[in-house]
C-alpha cells in the first residue's frame, strides 16, 4: 500500500498522465521478511488443471539473479532482451525480476513479432544494440518459416548470447537460430524449468558446458534432477 499510487482516487487511470506527474520521482524501497510472498502466479495447465504457485521474496530474488548472470551472462552494462510475456513466469523472472537485480537495461515491446512487419524483432535488435536475446523455439519456428532474408537485411552484429525458452526446441531449430541469428558465434544456452521452480535448472552454461542441438544439456549446480 505504500509508493506510487498510493493517494490516487477512482479505479481508472490513464498511465501518461500519471508518468507526467510523477517523473523523477523517487521511491523508496520497502523491506520485506526473505519468506513475506513475492507474487502469485498460476501454471499454464498444459498438463493437467492450473496451480497457483507463491513465490517468496529472498529466495527467488537471488535465484533469478545468480541465473540471469550464470546461464544469460547478463552484465550491468548490457542491453538484453527476453521477447516472452512478462506475464509469464519466464516474464516475471527474466524480464523484471533477474535483469533489474543486476541493474541491466532490458527491452521491453508491445504487440506481436509480425507487426508492422516480419524483420520487426531483427529491426529492434539492430536499433537497440540488443547483446542478449531469449526467445522461445515456436517463435523461432515462425522466423523459419517467413525465411532468413529477414534477419538478413539487419546488423545483428552486436549479438553475443541466444537463449530459448518455454519448450524443447528441435535440432533444425536450433541449427536455425545459431546459424541466421547468431552468425554460428553466438553460444545458445537452450533452458528449461518451470513455473513452480521460478528459475532455470536445466541447461549449458556459456563458455563451459559443450553444446548440443536439441539438448538442453546438463543440471545446474545445486540441482539434482531424476527421473520418476
Amino acid at each position: 500500500d505504500d509508493g506510487f499510487g498510493h493517494d490516487l482516487k477512482g479505479n481508472q487511470h490513464d498511465w501518461d498522465d500519471l508518468l507526467d506527474e510523477h517523473a523523477g520521482e523517487r521511491i523508496d524501497p520497502v523491506e520485506r521478511d526473505a519468506e513475506d510472498m513475492l507474487f502469485l502466479m498460476y501454471t499454464s495447465g498444459t498438463t493437467g488443471q492450473p496451480k497457483g504457485v507463491k513465490h517468496t521474496t529472498g529466495g527467488y530474488l537471488a535465484y533469478a539473479a545468480w541465473t540471469s548472470h550464470a546461464v544469460l551472462d547478463i552484465e550491468k552494462e548490457d542491453t538484453y532482451w527476453c521477447s516472452a510475456d512478462i506475464g509469464w513466469i519466464t516474464g516475471h523472472s527474466y524480464i523484471v525480476y533477474g535483469p533489474l537485480a543486476l541493474g541491466t537495461t532490458t527491452v521491453m515491446y508491445e504487440g506481436t513479432p509480425d507487426f508492422p512487419n516480419r524483420d520487426r524483432l531483427w529491426d529492434i535488435i539492430e536499433k537497440y544494440a540488443v547483446d542478449i536475446f531469449y526467445t522461445a523455439p515456436t517463435a523461432i519456428r515462425a522466423f523459419m518459416k517467413w525465411g532468413s532474408r529477414f534477419p538478413e537485411q539487419h546488423d545483428l552484429s552486436s549479438l553475443r548470447l541466444l537463449g530459448t525458452v518455454g519448450e524443447p526446441i528441435n535440432p533444425r531449430a536450433w541449427k536455425w537460430y545459431y546459424k541466421h541469428i547468431g552468425n554460428e558465434e553466438c553460444p545458445v544456452v537452450d533452458t528449461w524449468w518451470q513455473t513452480e521452480t521460478g528459475g532455470m535448472m536445466i541447461t549449458t552454461l556459456p563458455g563451459i558446458k559443450k553444446m548440443k542441438p536439441g539438448s538442453a544439456g546438463p543440471p545446474l549446480p545445486g540441482i539434482d534432477a531424476q527421473i520418476v
